[in-house]
């Protein structure tokens, strides 16, 4: 009896622990979302489209499409949407035709919804463009057809994003190495004015200090050899190109 007590318990806890979870992802998915197209200035007819508003490249889309009639006998001789892809952000390809309505008469005061997804394919980026095409009428007048182009989604450029991002680090690793060479070259100088002084001077201690300064000119050089090989390493290393 114990057992199943605490059976149900558990069961109970996972179902709150799912809703909570849709739940979350419904309102993720819902504030991912933005208005690109909004109409109320059609006779008896308001067209309102909200896509999301960003996405990766083989990512999917979420497209809802809201039609409002405001007048008695309109009839829908076909409404739908074209959705257009950038391959490589330049060349438009279709992505999908989205129908929305075909030979319909609408009520009056009648709000309808439809729910669709895109897939973007890996190689798209840039944006999303779409047209809306439709043609209606109202009891013997006729209205269209209308075409509304207008863009949406932007589709992340991924790859380039990376690329900036290493070629900002390769930029810092250089600015860096840039200073320390800075600092190397003011130490050389300071060294190499001891030495001479050391040398023509002949003051107490002059063979042990320039020993120490000989030690510290190799030490040195071998850095600065080492720094000259890193900077032509990254100067030479040239990046994969995306684009």
């Amino acid at each position: 009896m114990k057992k199943l007590k605490i059976l149900n318990t558990v069961f109970v806890m996972l179902v709150l622990a799912s809703a909570l979870i849709n739940n979350a992802t419904v309102q993720a998915s819902v504030e991912n979302m933005q208005t690109f197209y909004e109409e109320k200035g059609y006779p008896g007819l308001s067209i309102t489209i909200k896509a999301t508003n960003e996405t990766n490249p083989g990512g999917d889309i979420n497209i809802t499409i809201w039609i409002e009639c405001t007048a008695k006998n309109l009839s829908i001789e076909h409404l739908y949407l074209s959705v257009y892809g950038f391959r490589g952000g330049q060349d438009e390809v279709l992505l999908r035709n989205i129908t929305y309505i075909t030979k319909k008469t609408l009520d009056y005061d009648n709000v309808s919804e439809g729910n669709y997804a895109v897939h973007i394919p890996n190689d798209f980026w840039y944006r999303i463009y779409a047209e809306l095409h439709f043609k209606y009428a109202i009891k013997e007048t006729s209205y269209g057809p209308y075409t509304d182009g207008f863009t949406m989604t932007d589709v992340r450029n991924v790859k380039m994003e990376e690329l900036i991002e290493q070629l900002t680090n390769k930029t810092q690793e250089y600015e860096a190495l840039s200073q320390n060479y800075a600092e190397l070259n003011q130490t050389y100088t300071e060294l190499n004015q001891t030495y001479w002084d050391l040398k023509l001077n002949k003051t107490s201690g002059t063979e042990v200090q320039l020993d120490n300064t000989r030690i510290a000119m190799v030490i040195f050089i071998v850095t600065t050899v080492f720094f000259a090989a890193t900077t032509l390493y990254l100067v030479i290393k040239k990046p994969k190109q995306y684009w």
